[in-house]
């Protein structure tokens, strides 16, 4: 290698260790903490997505001749009182949280949370009033008392349309796979989802809105459309990433408490059914690992969003660095 390709090299290693994106995922490696935390989640929401394929057995797969085994081969964390697998249901489990957080942050604080903050902030005036009072009439209502009312009307209704979406299609299995109580739970959430990402970035949109590249933007015929996702929107993107990180977490505990309420997903397995169903006297005195194993998988997978999170807003805050 000549002296010429020695400098290139070094250059383009240069280059590189002035990204942004280099500088980021260096000072996140440097926090094991953080790390950890990035490992136990890519853990549970990959096992979450692969689930029809890394799980031994289905989650309703029942032996009657194997109820309340000790772990085996067969059964690496044993079998609960029907003979299913806790492993197997531990990982489907996993699915049920991926899909509503994802559905949920998506829709929520996404879709919703970001376009109606960016639109409140920078429009300001009727629009910002109109869209804050909304918010603050949501934040009003007890979550719980309003997630039981829309489950309550809307689930034979959500059933119902899904069922009509199988005759129409010929897809067969949507309302077995538990389809229905996805969506109906992942709207309920969105409902109020938006609410905390539109704030923040309500209130970063109205102190950038008199900035001077949006006062050029607008000086030379530049779009809405265009100042608000291609100037402003990029200038947001710490405050989405911190704030995505602990919904994510906000809305898988969220799915886990309200199921284990009997308000959240029936015909699949979740987190909250298993807890619900393990939590007897009996159950805990004589198979403590039936308990113990969902409790805390849900417990390192809120930590670790919530470390994830604090390792987040201080790389990412320029007053924390």
């Amino acid at each position: 290698m000549n002296q010429a390709e020695l400098t290139a090299g070094t250059l383009e290693a240069g280059e590189l260790r002035r990204t942004p994106q280099f500088r980021f995922f260096r000072r996140l490696a440097r926090r094991p903490v953080a790390v950890a935390a990035i490992v136990i989640i890519l853990g549970v929401y990959t096992a979450g997505v692969l689930a029809p394929v890394v799980a031994p057995y289905h989650f309703d797969d029942a032996d009657l001749h194997s109820t309340f085994a000790s772990p085996s081969g067969d059964h690496l964390l044993g079998t609960d009182r029907l003979g299913r697998d806790v492993l197997s249901r531990l990982i489907w489990s996993a699915q049920t949280t991926v899909i509503i957080s994802g559905l949920t942050v998506i829709g929520g604080s996404l879709i919703l949370g970001v376009s109606l903050g960016l639109t409140s902030g920078y429009f300001a005036g009727r629009v910002d009033n109109v869209t804050m009072r909304v918010a603050d009439a949501l934040y009003s209502v007890p979550t719980f008392l309003l997630i039981l009312i829309i489950n309550a009307t809307m689930k034979d209704r959500i059933k119902s349309l899904f069922g009509d979406i199988e005759d129409f299609t010929g897809i067969d299995g949507l309302v077995r796979s538990g389809a229905p109580n996805f969506f109906l739970l992942s709207m309920a959430l969105s409902i109020f989802g938006w609410v905390g990402m539109a704030r923040l970035v309500r209130s970063q949109v109205l102190s950038l809105r008199e900035a001077n590249y949006v006062l050029a933007a607008r000086a030379i015929g530049s779009s809405t459309p265009r100042i608000l996702f291609r100037h402003l929107l990029p200038q947001l993107t710490n405050l989405m990433v911190v704030t995505i990180t602990l919904s994510l977490g906000a809305v898988a505990l969220a799915e886990v408490s309200l199921t284990f309420l009997g308000i959240g997903v029936e015909d699949h397995a979740s987190f909250g059914v298993m807890i619900f169903q393990y939590a007897g006297p009996t159950n805990v005195r004589a198979h403590p690992l039936l308990l113990f194993a969902p409790t805390i998988v849900v417990a390192s997978l809120m930590l670790s969003f919530n470390l994830l999170g604090d390792a987040l807003t201080d790389i990412l805050s320029p007053r924390r660095r």
